[in-house]
């Protein structure tokens, strides 16, 4: 995409590891995923140690995986995003550590991004703008929340779980 902003958005809160290439903050260029269902299927719920060691094992396989489909290389990347709240601190490190690495060797900006609110620009995606300000309701794993969204990074927790 010539022009566009791109960027490399890595997630491992819990008990996903993922990658993703956006242009423009809205376009999906790459989306990559591995579940770690089955991993803690016998535990009957997430064990924090089993899922950042599952994230160590599949982040820079997800990364080449992400950049590939996407048709690009580190150099074309201009900024890393990662998820840098809420969740399991361990599993966290993972993809908040390869984006610091990715920011530090690539000389671009690292973006830390709340997982809550990241659910909130979902609709903001291949051009599903919602007009502000919305109210969003997040219910996801163990968080429900609902917010009061006044603008771009303006989120007003209004109420939620504990």
């Amino acid at each position: 995409m010539k022009n566009a902003v791109i960027g490399l958005g890595l997630e491992s809160s819990c008990d996903e590891t993922s990658a993703s290439v956006v242009a423009d903050g809205k376009t999906v260029l790459s989306n990559e995923i591995v579940s770690q269902i089955d991993l803690h299927r016998e535990y009957c719920g997430v064990v924090p140690e089993i899922a950042s060691r599952a994230h160590l094992e599949t982040i820079n396989i997800l990364i080449e995986r992400a950049l590939a489909r996407a048709g690009i290389g580190f150099a074309d990347l201009d900024y890393v995003s990662a998820t840098a709240r809420p969740g399991l601190i361990g599993s966290l490190l993972i993809a908040l550590q390869s984006a610091k690495a990715i920011s530090y060797a690539m000389g671009i900006p690292l973006i830390a991004v709340d997982h809550l609110e990241a659910h909130l620009y979902a609709p903001f995606l291949e051009g599903n703008e919602p007009r502000y300000p919305f109210m969003g309701l997040l219910v996801s794993g163990g968080n429900t929340a609902l917010f009061h969204a006044h603008g771009p990074s303006r989120m007003e927790f209004i109420s939620g779980t504990a």
